[in-house]
């Protein structure tokens, strides 16, 4: 069979796309998925396709390439993205793939470089994606214009940097306007990563973030985290007690009072914004709940800001103090392998081993990642089970896993064309 003929075929997931539909739209919405949504290559392939392919993603931080050049590399799927500061100090993203025969481009995590330069046959490119050279061997006939890099749909907003792989990506700028709101205090163009970890899980990357997605496990799994993490993100929330609620007000009259932005802003499922304090008495993440930076970033004069949550599916959450931001994205790799990666930021003047230690900065969450790995691999083992069958969550305690299954399950229906499921029609998806 010639390759005309095997792609006259079409679509091989065809199948499973229709059962993956049919699946979500039977499911019970109280329950955890079942067992296709944990363990098959087939609805991973869907995954990508239709989630990491089609919604708005974290690629990085812009501290992270500050100046003309700078650049960074990212892998979705099988899928490698590079973003890179122009010229004109505007940020783009590309498709890291010569135009050439496919190579990739840039091979490092991150750098700096004058143009974009293919390591093969040398064809060059300008840092927004213009082909500049490719050589007299291709023949005076040959038109480099249609040969510029493919782009990548990208947003800056906060100190964020959002790229999206789809044609048409989903409305976001309502989202990104607060999100820019609520990053001004901290100055983000004026931070740097101290330090960055990545974490292999052997689990699906839906097991990692309903695990994010509730504390029910916190007591027993996490004394570090519970040193200043105080559980409930609202006052709404039903375990929420009164003393919580008066040590909200408290702070928040504080807040106020500096100009903080910190009530709670939400847009849908998908993004979350919400400032909460933390254990009376502490003011960071750390062991022992003192700053982990002497030097406070941007215009904040008070450390205990607490912690300012932001969530944005499907893959990133954020925990933002007064001295310093912890950044957390999870990449999928296969139906039951995950990266987790982890960026620690501080003011850019900030030195090392004057006002900030790295071991000190990152052991609370270096315990807590490790923690959640041994619990989403254990949940992973136990999914694979011929035992397994779909389980209640707790609606007090695992609401917020309720929430990520809402939005997973309405936008792979929508992003397959497949008729809504019914448990959805009164839950509000969308910002």
């Amino acid at each position: 069979m010639d390759v005309t003929q095997h792609l006259s075929l079409g679509d091989p997931l065809e199948p499973a796309r229709k059962a993956t539909a049919d699946m979500l739209q039977t499911r019970e919405r109280t329950y955890s998925l079942p067992q296709p949504f944990y363990c098959d290559e087939r609805v991973f392939d869907i995954d990508m396709q239709e989630v990491f392919h089609k919604e708005w993603l974290v690629a990085g931080m812009t501290c992270e390439i500050p100046t003309k050049g700078n650049y960074l590399t990212l892998q979705i799927g099988k899928n490698p993205i590079v973003v890179v500061r122009a010229a004109d100090g505007s940020i783009n993203a590309f498709h890291n793939v010569c135009r050439h025969r496919g190579s990739r481009l840039c091979t490092k995590e991150k750098g700096k470089v004058a143009k974009l330069v293919c390591p093969y046959h040398q064809w060059t490119y300008e840092l927004d994606g213009r082909l500049l050279y490719a050589g007299s061997e291709m023949g005076a006939d040959f038109d480099m214009k249609h040969f510029n890099l493919k782009p990548v749909n990208v947003k800056v907003a906060g100190g964020y940097i959002f790229i999206c792989l789809a044609e048409t990506p989903p409305a976001i700028d309502n989202f990104l306007s607060t999100l820019a709101h609520y990053m001004e205090p901290y100055d983000m163009d004026n931070t740097k990563v101290a330090v960055q970890t990545t974490l292999v899980e052997k689990a699906n990357w839906k097991l990692v973030i309903e695990n994010n997605r509730e504390c029910y496990h916190c007591s027993g799994s996490h004394p570090e985290l519970l040193n200043t993490l105080l559980e409930w993100d609202d006052t709404d929330d039903p375990r929420a007690d009164q003393a919580f609620k008066d040590h909200v007000a408290q702070s928040a009259a504080a807040w106020e009072a500096e100009n903080i932005p910190y009530l709670h802003a939400g847009f849908g499922l998908r993004n979350r914004i919400v400032r909460m304090p933390l254990l009376k008495g502490t003011v960071s993440m750390t062991l022992d709940g003192k700053q982990g930076c002497k030097k406070l970033m941007g215009r904040i004069q008070n450390p205990d800001l607490g912690s300012m949550r932001i969530l944005h599916l499907p893959h990133s959450w954020n925990h933002c103090m007064g001295d310093h931001i912890i950044v957390f994205t999870v990449w999928p790799v296969s139906a039951q392998e995950t990266i987790v990666t982890t960026k620690w930021l501080v003011h850019k003047d900030a030195v090392e081993g004057v006002d900030y230690d790295i071991a000190r900065l990152r052991e609370v969450w270096d315990a807590t990642n490790d923690q959640d790995r041994r619990l989403a691999e254990e949940n992973q083992v136990g999914i694979n089970s011929t035992a397994y069958q779909p389980g209640p969550y707790s609606k007090t305690y695992e609401f917020g896993v309720v929430n990520f299954i809402d939005w997973y399950s309405e936008r792979v229906l929508a992003n397959l064309g497949a008729e809504p499921a019914a448990y959805l029609k009164e839950v509000k998806v969308h910002e």
